[in-house]
């Protein structure tokens, strides 16, 4: 989504056309969690609410751990609403309830015990005192795995950032916008980069069993709040030497244009990753890691960069030399000096997913089924064909431990769907990384298109990978989705 300044307000159509006001939160959380017998593990917490009335709020978000402990790689995600109401002046009451999956502990064995079958809860209700720009405050939550240690009622601190941004209709994508709402665009929306590195970690006289250099995807969003300085929150997961290592950083950069052709960008990342702390050393789990890019465009909205950088954990041994390849996708609504005209309507559907995968078999053995929650984002690359980027965790175990995680992304093809139409058909097919390692999945389905907004999606596919010892996972999975459809402006 491209982000506005503006303080967030109730949705409304914008009084120049087919512009639409829509408003989100941003929320921030820090808690320490009780282990019986154990060292306790903090959590810090990050999510992106979408506005459904006046108090409502619902959304997704990740949780890991930063300092406290032995607990680094432990990941979790969840879905869930917010609820944020005025009581009175600038005091708000909060609560909220979530579900969702994950896990992790200092060794494999370990994280049976400490996460269980790797599926939570969580609950929480509090104060919230507003500062203008932000609100800050205090709630008592409860979270809860699954036959796990992790069983806790405890403090949770918390910010709340709102903001709006500006959408048009799903449809009328490809389309350019009136000269009055490329106006509002101009004036209110800055850029955005979408960015798919493959990156990869050489591991500097390592501690943990694991010596391989590690190779991970990265998904990052980034957006200008200064014609060249951003804010950026990203997502790595393991495809080799070290299947689902995981990293979720967040941090600011800075972008040098050389030429019109030529950009250099260094950016300084907060966060926390690894695997268990026996595997690769990260212990409590926070990295610091700072990055330098040099992108050529390949056209004015794609660019291609090459990238170095040094990664490391703080409070472990692991000290990591990067070195990687990225694909950046620019979307620019202002009208700085490589505007090309009026901006024009960019497509996005995201998807909330419940999957499936049955008929499980590993190493020729079968398996029981696994059971998951995920997120998908489609960018259209025209009425028939989209880029599809697919993440799930789940929410039992698998092979007897929690933590199983999909991340995928491929191309996708549909049928048009002409105004009035209620029904379109897909299939897609994605390549990505299991906790085996590289994985393939195809899958067709129907979309029953509710209104201009949502829609139903459901679908069924086959998934397969392969460890590097050779053992074989293959799959039948099955799907339903509610999709959010709507478009940005972008030049």
């Amino acid at each position: 989504m491209l982000l506005c300044g503006a303080p967030a307000a109730s949705a409304q159509a914008s009084e120049t056309g087919s512009l639409t006001r829509d408003s989100g939160l941003f929320t921030l959380e820090y808690q320490t969690v009780k282990v019986p017998g154990d060292r306790p593990i903090d959590f810090f917490g990050a999510h992106a609410y979408h506005r459904l009335t006046d108090s409502l709020y619902a959304g997704a978000g990740f949780y890991a751990p930063l300092a406290k402990g032995e607990y680094g790689g432990f990941i979790a995600a969840d879905l869930g609403v917010h609820l944020r109401h005025r009581l009175g002046g600038r005091v708000y009451g909060v609560a909220g309830l979530s579900a969702g999956g994950g896990g992790g502990g200092r060794d494999v064995e370990h994280s049976k015990r400490l996460s269980g079958s790797g599926g939570f809860g969580k609950g929480y209700a509090g104060l919230s005192y507003d500062f203008g720009a932000f609100t800050a405050g205090a709630t008592v939550s409860r979270m809860k795995f699954r036959n796990a240690l992790i069983d806790s009622t405890q403090l949770n601190l918390l910010v709340e950032v709102p903001f709006t941004y500006l959408t048009g209709p799903y449809g009328a994508q490809g389309q350019r916008l009136s000269p009055a709402d490329d106006a509002v665009a101009a004036r209110e929306m800055g850029e955005t980069m979408l960015t798919l590195s493959l990156d990869n970690y050489a591991q500097q006289s390592p501690r943990g069993s694991n010596r391989s250099t590690i190779r991970l995807a990265d998904l990052q969003y980034a957006h200008f709040f200064a014609p060249d300085s951003y804010w950026f929150a990203s997502l790595g997961m393991g495809y080799a030497g070290l299947p689902l290592y995981n990293q979720l950083l967040g941090g600011v950069g800075q972008r040098v244009r050389l030429t019109p052709q030529w950009s250099l960008y260094g950016q300084l990342g907060l966060g926390s990753g690894g695997y268990a702390p026996d595997v690769v050393d990260t212990r409590a789990g926070l990295l610091v890691y700072p990055r330098v890019a040099a992108e050529v465009a390949l056209t004015r909205d794609l660019g291609l960069a090459l990238t170095a950088g040094a990664m490391v954990a703080p409070t472990g041994s692991a000290r990591n030399l990067t070195y990687g390849l990225s694909l950046t996708r620019h979307l620019r609504a202002g009208q700085g000096s490589d505007a090309s005209g009026p901006a024009v309507y960019q497509g996005l559907r995201l998807s909330v997913l419940h999957q499936t995968d049955f008929n499980l078999r590993y190493r020729e053995v079968r398996r029981p089924a696994v059971q998951m929650l995920g997120l998908q984002l489609d960018v259209p690359l025209g009425p028939r064909a989209y880029l599809p980027l697919q993440a799930s965790g789940a929410y039992n175990a698998y092979l007897g431990y929690p933590g199983y995680a999909e991340i995928l992304g491929g191309l996708g093809l549909q049928t048009l769907a002409a105004p009035g139409d209620r029904w379109q058909a897909y299939a897609q097919g994605l390549v990505g990384a299991n906790v085996h390692g590289r994985t393939a999945k195809v899958s067709a389905g129907l979309r029953w298109l509710l209104d201009e907004r949502l829609a139903v999606n459901a679908g069924v596919g086959r998934v397969s990978a392969r460890s590097s010892s050779g053992g074989r996972f293959e799959a039948d999975n099955v799907s339903l989705g509610l999709d959010y459809r709507f478009s940005v402006p972008a030049r």
